[in-house]
């Protein structure tokens, strides 16, 4: 008998490994097409960047929603914690802008009036801030058209950067298919080892 038979299932594992190892290689090359016996081939990350970006687009354009974002600006709650700040830059306004660029105004205007301004200010500001809310988002919804943005973006990013990234995020995965690709290689090599030992 034969000795090299007995390396059959080595043999089958290494073919499994590079088999598994050439399928992951050909997501992403060759990048451009290439002819080869007149076929074109190119790897099918590449190929299908596109079509991948215009649907990746769709799915972001339904999964974001204005009236959501409306309605989390706008709520009353979200108001009152931006109010502070407001708060203080009127405060500001009063105290030290108004003075400045009206001397005279500062002479009678006293802390009292300040305070009192400043709180007919800020409820003024609670009230008006999500109308004009409503009316941004309005207008942002319509100049604002997210499945364009997403699509080209995803459209222009480098084939390299996007195999980097996914080689980086699927490092443990890829490793365990690959070890599954020579296990089962593995396997099939040692049944076909035995079906030659039994045949003979």
């Amino acid at each position: 008998m034969n000795w090299w038979l007995y390396f059959t299932p080595f043999i089958a594992a290494a073919m499994g490994w590079l088999l598994v190892y050439a399928a992951l290689k050909m997501l992403f090359h060759p990048r451009n097409p290439e002819k080869i016996a007149g076929i074109c081939f190119q790897g099918m990350m590449p190929k299908r960047q596109r079509e991948l970006a215009a649907k990746i687009g769709r799915l972001s354009a339904a999964l974001l929603s204005f009236s959501e974002i409306e309605e989390k600006i706008t709520n009353p709650a979200n108001v009152k914690k931006i109010m502070p700040q407001a708060e203080e830059h009127i405060d500001n306004f009063l105290r030290v802008k108004l003075v400045k660029s009206m001397p005279v105004v500062g002479m009678f205007v006293g802390d009292k009036t300040i305070n009192n301004l400043k709180s007919l200010f800020v409820a003024e500001l609670e009230q008006l801030f999500p109308e004009i809310m409503k009316n941004y988002m309005g207008r942002l919804q319509e100049d604002l058209n997210i499945e364009e943005i997403v699509t080209h973006k995803i459209a222009a990013i480098d084939p390299a950067a996007i195999e980097s990234a996914f080689l980086e995020m699927m490092k443990k995965e890829l490793t365990l298919t690959k070890l599954m690709g020579a296990l089962l290689g593995f396997i099939i090599g040692w049944l076909q080892l035995v079906i030659i030992l039994l045949a003979r």
